[in-house]
């Protein structure tokens, strides 16, 4: 005879299998531990936005490729590949495979540039703004790097502090470095309470402080890496350059714990002679200095640099970057313009994608690829040259802040006086900032 509904549920509680419970049990398990998991990881890393930062909604979406098969040996090489950028220090994702961000095209953007204004950002020094020191256009602020086939991270601010946190980053290098190490500044000050941030520069070192991070952001000046007659801060525009061998403690001594550094060098060795290099010491009466050149010179100090970090950066801890050469525009027949001008009034940039100025020197880019290429940890080239060449437009020219007051014959002349090395902000030096931001956090 069938059982009655009550005999089978027993006063209503029922009498499961024992299968049944025991599955029940494991299951709620499981979802404990990783509930647990899940919670620690993601405190354990300060923030619950490990994804990728959205894509900016004015970007161009990506190009679609082609459908593979992926063979043993592609899967083999992206697991290699994964399995190296998680163990970069500050790495939170890859980039796009194939994709090489130094070749694109400049797009004009008003929507989704520039990041900040230059009125909004108190750390640009008058030498870098044009608009108050009576540039009469902004284009030059308008333009975004679209590399082909892929595009930029969108630069995530909130992210960088995030993952900057008790943390000291340091930028070394000359005036073309303290311009990035600014343009970052400035990408990132708005995210900061003005009562948590400082600025304060003692000597060579100028330090940013976000102070709800407990993190810097700084600049060192030393404009040839190793030792000088250059090294002033602020007195150190001098003719007959000198540089003091491989002798690099002097600033180095400053780097010292510095978790991520950013370094760069090359305007200060373009003087179109020979360098000299002094054997002993600029505190001796009777200085040893013998010839080399350019080239020779470059890479001995860039080895002595490289071999101060393999000694002194853990790999497993910390991140080390070489940001290179920052082209110059001052002969417009280089680019094909009639005139006898140079970046005076360009308005611009260069279309000619295949354009390489005459003042970038291809042999001391050589120098860097095989210098950097043989180090014994991870040095991350950040090249900004190619990308550079194409701005013409995007340089102080005259509207800046002046050393000396211009004569009458300069004043009937502006393009005698123009800058055509620095760069204006906001402008050119964000997007360098937006590749250092790729490889730091998306290698």
């Amino acid at each position: 005879m069938r059982p009655t509904m009550k005999a089978q549920h027993g006063n209503g509680r029922g009498s499961r299998s024992p299968f049944l419970t025991s599955y029940a049990l494991t299951l709620a398990f499981i979802t404990f531990v990783s509930v647990l998991y899940f919670k620690d990881f993601s405190s354990t890393l300060h923030r619950p936005f490990l994804n990728r930062p959205p894509p900016h909604p004015h970007r161009r979406p990506l190009r679609p490729r082609p459908r593979h098969h992926a063979s043993d040996s592609d899967v083999a090489s992206q697991a290699g590949r994964r399995a190296a950028v998680e163990q970069l220090p500050f790495a939170v994702g890859a980039a796009p495979a194939g994709c090489d961000v130094g070749q694109g095209e400049w797009v004009y953007d008003e929507a989704a540039r520039p990041w900040y204004q230059e009125e909004e950002c108190p750390y640009i020094q008058p030498q870098l703004t044009c608009q108050a020191h009576g540039r009469p256009d902004r284009a030059y602020q308008h333009w975004r790097w679209q590399p082909r086939g892929c595009s930029l991270l969108s630069f995530n601010a909130t992210l960088m502090l995030e993952m900057l946190r008790g943390k000291r980053m340091l930028f070394v290098g000359d005036s073309l470095n303290r311009g990035q190490y600014v343009s970052l500044v400035c990408l990132l000050h708005r995210s900061i309470p003005e009562s948590s941030k400082s600025m304060e520069t003692f000597d060579s070192l100028t330090v940013f402080k976000a102070k709800d991070y407990n993190a810097t952001i700084e600049f060192y000046w030393a404009p040839f890496l190793a030792e000088s007659n250059s090294d002033d801060a602020v007195v150190h525009r001098v003719v007959d350059r000198i540089v003091r061998g491989t002798s690099i403690e002097k600033h180095a001594k400053f780097w010292k714990g510095a978790d991520i550094l950013v370094f760069n060098t090359y305007l200060w060795w373009m003087t179109g002679q020979k360098m000299k290099i002094l054997q002993n010491s600029f505190e001796d009466k009777n200085k040893d200095i013998i010839e080399m050149e350019t080239e020779d010179a470059y890479g001995m100090v860039l080895n002595a640099v490289l071999k101060w970090v393999e000694s002194n950066m853990n790999p497993k801890t910390s991140r080390v970057f070489f940001v290179t050469m920052s082209p110059t525009h001052t002969r417009s027949k280089d680019w094909g313009d009639d005139t006898d001008g140079n970046c005076y009034n360009q308005t611009t940039p260069i279309k000619a994608l295949s354009y390489w100025g005459p003042g970038t020197s291809k042999g001391l880019m050589r120098v860097i690829g095989e210098v950097f290429g043989a180090s014994k940890i991870p040095v991350g080239v950040v090249n900004i040259t190619q990308l550079s060449e194409y701005r013409k437009d995007a340089h102080t020219q005259i509207y800046k802040k002046q050393w000396n007051p211009l004569t009458p014959e300069q004043i009937a002349n502006p393009k005698s006086y123009a800058d055509c090395t620095h760069w204006c902000l906001p402008g050119l030096q964000d997007t360098w900032n937006e590749l250092l931001y790729s490889k730091l956090f998306f290698p």
